[in-house]
């Protein structure tokens, strides 16, 4: 998802209708709303939560405090729609193009492959540093995250782990009653990234290889 950057110099645009004031057009408020979600992004990666102000929000979209109100009432709702802005499409396309039948295997390296395109080193990536980070200081925002997205995405993953682990594919029953053990190397990567990558890169496409084979190769334990 590309967000656009902040507005030009004199951008006065209004938001809202008043006398001898045009109404903003659909096409306007929606940049407006893009601006300030990328520049909220910036300042929360920057501060962290809890010490971003909606003031410095402001500051860097461009628009006065009072304009940011009119589209998010408080911190919490514009960490909220980050979550549901540049996370929650990304599942809504996997399940799209995700067929009835589909290996396991295929669908395990289409999901990996998402997570390396469209999280890796993009804004993303910062929202899910974010959310490590201080969401169990924030749990109302963990829960938002936990509801919009996680939720979802085990139920996709179940959905075709379930189906597998009825054709008799290996491990498949295994990874539906984890399917956290599908996303460990993922969290993996955004720890190490943010911690080490500067002075030990990690090869992520490597680790998620390898995770593919290890997860779909083993046979299943004997009790």
């Amino acid at each position: 998802m590309t967000v656009t950057g902040a507005p030009a110099a004199g951008d006065n645009i209004p938001v809202r209708a008043g006398r001898g004031r045009r109404k903003a057009s659909p096409e306007a408020t929606d940049e407006r709303r893009r601006i300030i979600l990328a520049a909220a992004l910036d300042v929360f990666s920057r501060h962290g939560f809890a010490a971003a102000r909606l003031d410095d929000v402001a500051a860097q979209a461009g628009v006065a405090k009072g304009t940011l109100y009119l589209y998010f009432p408080n911190k919490q709702t514009l960490f909220q729609e980050l979550i549901r802005s540049y996370l929650s499409p990304l599942f809504d396309k996997l399940a799209q193009e995700t067929p009835p039948d589909v290996p396991p295997q295929a669908f395990i390296a289409r999901f990996f492959e998402m997570f390396r395109t469209q999280v890796l080193g993009t804004e993303r990536q910062r929202i899910l540093h974010l959310l490590i980070s201080e969401g169990s200081r924030f749990p109302e925002i963990a829960e938002f995250y936990h509801r919009e997205v996680v939720s979802r995405g085990i139920e996709l993953v179940q959905g075709v782990l379930r189906r597998a682990a009825q054709e008799g594919v290996p491990s498949a029953a295994t990874l539906a009653q984890f399917p956290q053990l599908l996303v460990a190397p993922m969290i993996v990567a955004v720890i190490w990234d943010s911690l080490f990558g500067r002075i030990h890169p990690l090869d992520v496409d490597g680790m998620l290889k390898a995770h593919v084979r290890l997860l779909t190769s083993s046979e299943e334990p004997k009790p």
